[in-house]
Parts: C-alpha cells; sequence; structure tokens
C-alpha cells in the first residue's frame, strides 16, 4: 500500500524502470535454445506480474486521492491500520496535516503508518479516527466524511 506522496513517486518511478526493462527484454532477438527460450518468458512475466502490482497500487492510490467519497470494508481488527491509512489518504490529509490535527510531529504519524500502527495505542487510535472524521456505518463499514 502506497502510504504517502514519496512513496507514490518512488513507486511510478519503478514503474518506468520495469517498464524499461520489459521494453528491453522484449526486444531482444529470439532466443534458439529451448532453455534460454523458457527463461526468458519467466523474466518476462516476473516482470509484468511486478509492473501488475506496482500498478494496482498507484491505481489505488489515485483512486483514494479523487476526492470521492470513501468507504472502507473493516471486516476484521487487523484491517483496521490500513483503512486508517487509506481515510488518511482519502480525505486529502498529508501525514503532517493529521499530525498537526493530533498535537504530535509528523515522524510519529510515519513510525505508526510505517508499522501498520502496531505501537498505537487503542486511544490513540480512536484519536486519529476522530480526526479524520471517520465513522463505523454499518456492521463492517468505515464511512470517511
Amino acid at each position: 500500500m502506497i502510504k504517502n506522496a514519496r512513496q507514490y513517486a518512488v513507486t511510478k518511478k519503478q514503474i518506468g524502470f520495469l517498464e524499461g526493462a520489459l521494453g528491453e527484454l522484449l526486444s531482444q532477438d529470439e532466443p534458439t535454445d529451448q532453455d534460454d527460450a523458457l527463461f526468458r518468458q519467466i523474466q518476462a512475466d516476473a516482470l509484468r506480474g511486478q509492473l501488475g502490482d506496482l500498478i494496482a497500487e498507484v491505481r489505488a492510490y489515485d483512486d483514494l486521492r479523487s476526492g470521492q467519497p470513501a468507504n472502507f470494508d473493516l471486516a476484521a481488527i487487523e484491517s483496521l491500520p490500513r483503512t486508517l491509512i487509506a481515510a488518511r489518504i482519502a480525505t486529502g490529509m498529508t501525514q503532517k496535516d493529521l499530525a498537526g490535527r493530533l498535537g504530535i510531529k509528523e515522524q510519529m504519524i510515519q513510525r505508526y503508518e510505517a508499522t501498520d500502527y502496531a505501537s498505537a495505542s487503542f486511544a490513540r487510535l480512536r484519536e486519529i479516527a476522530r480526526a479524520l472524521r471517520a465513522d463505523v456505518a454499518g456492521e463492517n463499514g468505515v464511512t470517511v466524511t
């Protein structure tokens, strides 16, 4: 999951690198040896898989940043950290903005998000949800207003 603008930029750069590597691989002459051809196919498939994963992450981040109302599935407590991160992104808040609302340093939010809130107390998680204006909606959902 892309959690901030820096990670977004790095991911976009990595996509460009992988696209270039795939293009270079596919532009080479076809191998004549069956084993070499199989190895090349495996390499191409691996690059396509990595590209697909990164493109999906960029698309998900772009969707969150679109400004559209956001609903998140919270079927399990384990999904709460990623839901809070997604809610922050969907509201257009940076890590610095959230830290300001909470009266803490930006580095603390960076640490929380880097570890998926592993060190955050339940009270802190509630404060973050309130700062994000995230409300439990229905049985398993969270709505960000």
